[in-house]
Formats: structure tokens, C-alpha cells, sequence
């Protein structure tokens, strides 16, 4: 069976998406709509921006988003038997698996990362990589940091986790994580604390837009962020996207789940392939295409 993944923010690069549209008429009109959408020439700056235009928050989801999307409709005759995105990526699944429209799903994704980056200048944060140690060990520790908040963000794949908090809270947790044995615990260059309470004004601001989209049924399961399971109700799709921001991104779990369902190849489409390497070492076994 086959499974589609999407990457997240961190995948982005100067050029990317300049390739599509000048290849396909489809991916310059897909380009050419976002441009519209969005109130400014989001393909210039993916194209011809520097690395810190490309940076941005506001530019950064978006210019994911419409890349991944992009390659998923153009570069591809397959169909999916099942979708996962990567934090931003789920935007892009929940469009190729029909449960979103390309235009509110971009719509969504704008506002998202408006309202992150607020939640961002409201409180100092940051995120850190913590390689080595078990996900239940690191979740533990992060517990126990008592009068800061940090928490594991992303359990990425087996001995890779990004935990999320204040900058007092990340830089204790990460010395106790030294202290435990973590071969790493190095602090990310981010401007906030992604998949952690902190960013909770940017899920209530982010909550109306949600509930005020329509979501379809899916041509396949999406496995989602919140829980990692197959989800394939629209009003269940929209209560697990709501919770997307101030929760971990589950991943090594979510592709262990659609391996258990059937899933054997695997094709990420977007900027990057950060995401196959992450399924190599959840599954060596497991196709990459």
C-alpha cells in the first residue's frame, strides 16, 4: 500500500517551486492563485528571495505548503492509500487525501502562521534536539523541570526528539537530558515553541478560521499529528486539527501505525527528504519512493 507524507517548516530553500512552474501550466496556475490568495508574490520570494526572506513565518508554511501540494497533483500518477504530514505537512495531506481545498487549506495555513508567529514575540521560547534517548525517557524529564514550561514536541523517529518551552525551561531540560545520557541536547534555531502550551493564544486565534472551513470525507485515512491513528471523519479531522498546535507531533508513531496497516512504500512530496530519512530509521524495511 502505498503512503503519501508531507514535510513541515525547516524544509524550505531558495528556488524551491521554481522548477514546477516553469515545467507545468497546472503548478504556474496553482502558483499564480496562491500569489492572489495570499495578497503578495509569494513565488517571487520562493524563487529569487534569500534564505532569510524565505525564513519569515508568514512566507516560510505557506511556500511549504504550496510546493508539497504542488508536487503531490503534478509530479505523480499514483493514489494514495493513506496520507501523513509533519506539523504544517498535515495541511498538505489533508489536501491531497480531499478532505481540504486547496484555496482553504492555504487560507488556514496563512492564518496559522500569522498567529504563531504572535504567540512567538508574546513569550521568549525556543525548541531544542535531543538525540539518544528513548521518547518515554525524554518526556519524563521534561516532567520534572519544575517552574518552567517544556515538553516533547516532536518524537521525530527512535532516539530523535525535539522537546519545546521556555528558554529556561529547554536549557534545564536539556542539561538533565545530558545528565541522563543523551548523546545530544542542542538548542534549534527557531523563534518559538512549537507543539507546546506557549502556543496556545495561536490555537484560540487560529480556532474560528478552523471551524468555519468545511472539511470533506477523505479518498483515503489521514493519520494525524494529535494521535496517530487513521482518521476519516470530517467533523473528527477538524476537532484533531484544532489540538495540532499546542500538542507533539507524533510521527515515529504514525508511521509505525501505517506500517501495521499496510503501508510498504512511501513517497514525500514536498521541499527536502528530511521525512525519508526519519521513515528509514523508524522502518528500514519499508519502501522509499
Amino acid at each position: 500500500m502505498k503512503a503519501f507524507v508531507f514535510p513541515g517548516q525547516g524544509a524550505q530553500f531558495v528556488g524551491m517551486g521554481k522548477d514546477l512552474y516553469e515545467a507545468y501550466p497546472s503548478a504556474k496556475e496553482m502558483f499564480e492563485q496562491a500569489n492572489d490568495i495570499l495578497g503578495f508574490r509569494i513565488t517571487d520570494i520562493m524563487f529569487n528571495g534569500t534564505a532569510d526572506d524565505l525564513k519569515q513565518t508568514r512566507v516560510t508554511q505557506p511556500a511549504v505548503f504550496l510546493h508539497s501540494v504542488a508536487m503531490s497533483k503534478i509530479m505523480t500518477t499514483l493514489q494514495p492509500d493513506m496520507v501523513a504530514g509533519h506539523s504544517l505537512g498535515e495541511y498538505s495531506a489533508l489536501v491531497a487525501c480531499g478532505a481540504l481545498r486547496f484555496a482553504d487549506a492555504l487560507v488556514l495555513v496563512s492564518k496559522r502562521a500569522q498567529a504563531m508567529q504572535k504567540a512567538c514575540e508574546l513569550q521568549p521560547s525556543t525548541m531544542a534536539a535531543v538525540l539518544g534517548l528513548p521518547d518515554e525517557k525524554v518526556d519524563e524529564i521534561c516532567q520534572q523541570v519544575a517552574g518552567h514550561v517544556v515538553v516533547a514536541a516532536n518524537f521525530n523517529c527512535p532516539g530523535q526528539v525535539v522537546i519545546s518551552g521556555t528558554i529556561e525551561g529547554v536549557d534545564t531540560a536539556c542539561e538533565k537530558l545530558k545528565e541522563a545520557g543523551a548523546k545530544r541536547a542542542i538548542r534549534l534555531q527557531v523563534g518559538g515553541a512549537f507543539h507546546s502550551p506557549l502556543m496556545q493564544p495561536a490555537s484560540d486565534e487560529l480556532r474560528e478560521a478552523i471551524l468555519s472551513t468545511e472539511f470533506f470525507t477523505p479518498t483515503c485515512p489521514i493519520y494525524q499529528n494529535v494521535n496517530a491513528y487513521p482518521q476519516c471523519d470530517p467533523e473528527q479531522i477538524r476537532q484533531n486539527l484544532l489540538l495540532q498546535l499546542t500538542t507533539p507531533v507524533r510521527w515515529t508513531q504514525t508511521i509505525k501505525n501505517m506500517i501495521v496497516d499496510g503501508a510498504n512504500e512511501f513517497y514525500e512530496y514536498g521541499p527536502g527528504d528530511v521525512l525519508k530519512g526519519l521513515i528509514r530509521k523508524i522502518d528500514p524495511n519499508v519502501t522509499i519512493g
